[in-house]
């Protein structure tokens, strides 16, 4: 229960699905955690379940905004005096046909998937090379890997897109002995998928494509990001931890 003692971690999305699930892990194993969601409800949900006044922390904001990036990082700093690990997990996802999509909703899913990724990492990597020493964990997608026939392209996309950036990070600061990963989960039950998931077609569709027959839980896709903050990956970085249940082996 000791993989992340006396280490920092920042989560985003930290509140609700893949998330909260590392979130609560890398706490039960002895990380003291903030964490960044949009959803002040499930915010305060997580802090109930977690119950610790000294190891947590919380944020209520949008991950594409630079200012509250500046805010949340200097106060972690100031109330643990370092960062070690960084999981860029907030996402989200479209439900819109490539020919009748908007400029500003292929805009918004790039400010989440993509642009908050820097924003993240901008903001403690300079900390971390002070300490040389950091592991930045990016949760990209399957389909930041490959294309598909029903998700969208914009998804797609910034997803790739955070891939990339991920094995950039990993090249330019790997000197300064700062990590950095992308996870790549396949068709996992999150409330983000809740409602696609729900159509009982499109829900066997995925259960077909899966060789391992079930799809994900949050606490699949966890125990990865729990492997990439610990000192177990000490010399992985710029690497795709894939976790699909197989789906990626056609």
């Amino acid at each position: 229960m000791n993989r992340l003692k006396n280490k920092v971690s920042i989560i985003t999305g930290g509140a609700s699905g893949i998330g909260e699930a590392i979130s609560k892990i890398f706490f039960e194993e002895g990380s003291k955690v903030c964490v960044i969601d949009n959803n002040l409800e499930k915010l305060k949900s997580l802090e109930k379940k977690i119950n610790s006044n000294s190891n947590l922390i919380t944020f209520n904001f949008d991950v594409s905004d630079e200012e509250k990036w500046k805010n949340c990082v200097s106060t972690t700093l100031r109330k643990w005096k370092k960062i070690d690990v960084l999981v860029n997990n907030a996402g989200m996802s479209l439900r819109s046909n490539f020919e009748e999509m908007k400029k500003n909703e292929w805009d918004k899913v790039f400010s989440v998937n993509s642009t908050a990724v820097m924003l993240g990492t901008q903001n403690v990597i300079s900390n971390m090379k002070q300490n040389r020493s950091g592991s930045i964990i990016n949760v990209s997608s399957i389909f930041g890997l490959i294309g598909s026939a029903r998700s969208s392209t914009a998804y797609h996309a910034s997803k790739g897109s955070s891939r990339i950036f991920t094995k950039t990070i990993a090249a330019q600061y790997g000197k300064y002995n700062i990590r950095s990963n992308s996870i790549h989960p396949g068709f996992t039950d999150t409330p983000m998928t809740e409602d696609i998931h729900s159509i009982d077609e499109v829900r066997n569709e995925r259960l077909a494509m899966t060789p391992m027959g079930r799809l994900g839980t949050p606490e699949d896709i966890a125990y990865g990001a729990l492997y990439l903050a610990s000192d177990e990956s000490s010399w992985v970085t710029g690497s795709e931890l894939v976790i699909d249940g197989g789906e990626t082996c056609w």
